[in-house]
């Protein structure tokens, strides 16, 4: 049954079910952030980020197949896109935290996970505060593939996300 043929309230309930579950994994994803012990970088922070992006990478692959074959494509979409915004930021937030504490002066100022979750967000809302910058050219470069993701995330992935919407729209049709 598509879910244009469900009731208001089981449409409803998919829909509550899916911010719910949404909410949980971002909810999750933060609060590991925040609470988990995080090591010195010691100078790894390049295998940080590529770890790090190759499981968003994954994520969204598996996620985008899943889009494609699921009942209800458009809430899955929406929730895949939900649930990798939060795990690409923390990403970065992590590898910007790791890298201060390895290599202090690395950002204009020290920095605390907050911070360093501040100024990811801030970097990926391209409106740059200015109160933290990057001061290594280590710093600047993950900076940069972050501003690259960003545009990747918000054009290339959606688009993907989205695409994958349409083909399990089409393929119930068919």
């Amino acid at each position: 049954m598509s879910y244009e043929q469900l009731t208001p309230r089981a449409r409803r309930r998919i829909a509550v079910r899916s911010l719910l579950r949404s909410l949980l994994v971002s909810v999750v994803i933060v609060t590991g952030y925040f609470l988990l012990p995080m090591k010195r970088l010691d100078g790894n922070s390049a295998v940080v980020l590529g770890v790090g992006l190759a499981i968003v990478t994954l994520l969204l692959g598996w996620q985008i197949r899943e889009i494609s074959r699921s009942s209800y494509p458009r809430i899955r979409g929406v929730e895949a896109l939900a649930t990798s915004v939060p795990l690409f930021l923390t990403v970065f937030a992590t590898v910007y935290y790791l890298l201060e504490n390895a290599q202090p002066g690395s950002f204009s100022e020290a920095m605390n996970r907050l911070d360093a979750a501040y100024f990811t967000v801030t970097v990926f809302a391209t409106v740059g505060f200015g109160d933290i910058v990057p001061k290594t050219g280590l710093a600047r470069t993950i900076t940069i593939v972050q501003m690259l993701g960003d545009l990747l995330i918000v054009g290339v992935v959606a688009k993907a996300l989205f695409g994958a919407v349409q083909v399990g729209l089409s393929r119930k049709q068919d």
